[in-house]
């Protein structure tokens, strides 16, 4: 009894303190949406690798931006490549591994055979390959992420679609004559809501990381566009001399990744 109440309890930390993370990082990439606290691309060498002050609340960078701005800004660019990547990925897996559980057979065969070729390699590996292709930018790095985690969601749905077509209310809705297109998204799909939010979660902070990854090797986003991984690419040189303009756009990806962590974490143990 007293194991299973610590288990609810750290369910519901983690759901807590999870919310908590994700909106705050939410709230400070909406507002940087309308409002920075100065232009995040506007240079000033007299101002170069301020500390903090009023007049900086977190400092400055290398070329005398201001460290607020430019994370509101990269935080933004990184949490929308990170949600139209998860976009991409999440979708075509979605109907790829629908078709797939579903139909069974040869077409399952088929999409599986690709899909394994697509999964034997690591997905940064693969983005590699398609940015080497496409190109860099912020457009590029979506494409190319989002292709990269399509087996994934592919395998997930189809083990849920798997699990579920057999049971004996889609039989009865096969037996009534339902259609197959509307048992596999309106019976079927609904009920992977829970696994798929999990797995949408996980891919966000996979997504985050790949792109922060990227940016930092100077493949992903390009200047001047602010990215958290670029900033830690360009603070790198002044971690000793100027220790905080690493330390805050790291803080960002940290809670970023923590807050979505726990709460897939929270939903998986709700499984």
């Amino acid at each position: 009894m007293k194991v299973r109440q610590q288990f609810k309890r750290t369910i519901s930390f983690n759901r807590i303190v999870g919310s908590l993370i994700t909106g705050l990082m939410v709230l400070l990439i909406f507002v940087g949406i309308f409002y920075t606290p100065y232009d995040p691309d506007a240079m000033n060498a007299v101002e170069k690798l301020q500390g903090i002050s009023i007049r900086h609340i977190l400092g400055t960078d290398h070329l005398g931006r201001d460290l607020l701005s430019r994370i509101m800004e990269g935080s933004k660019t990184t949490f929308f490549v990170a949600f139209f990547t998860v976009l991409i990925g999440a979708s075509i897996g979605m109907v790829l591994g629908a078709l797939s559980g579903y139909l069974g057979g040869i077409f399952d065969r088929i999409i599986m055979g690709i899909n394994d070729v697509m999964f034997a390699f690591p997905s940064i590996l693969l983005a590699l390959v398609m940015i080497a292709l496409l190109g860099t930018g912020k457009i590029q790095v979506v494409i190319a992420l989002g292709i990269a985690f399509v087996p994934s969601f592919t395998r997930i749905v189809r083990a849920e679609f798997i699990r579920i077509k057999n049971m004996d209310y889609i039989e009865n809705a096969k037996l009534i004559g339902v259609k197959p297109l509307r048992i596999m998204f309106v019976h079927i799909l609904p009920n992977c809501k829970t696994v798929l939010l999990s797995a949408i979660m996980i891919g966000f902070n996979n997504a985050v990381l790949a792109e922060a990854g990227m940016s930092f090797l100077g493949i992903g986003v390009q200047p001047p566009d602010a990215s958290l991984g670029r900033m830690l690419s360009e603070s790198q040189s002044y971690l000793f001399s100027s220790p905080m303009y690493i330390f805050f756009p790291g803080l960002a990806i940290i809670l970023l990744v923590l807050g979505l962590s726990l709460l897939a974490e929270s939903l998986s143990k709700d499984l």
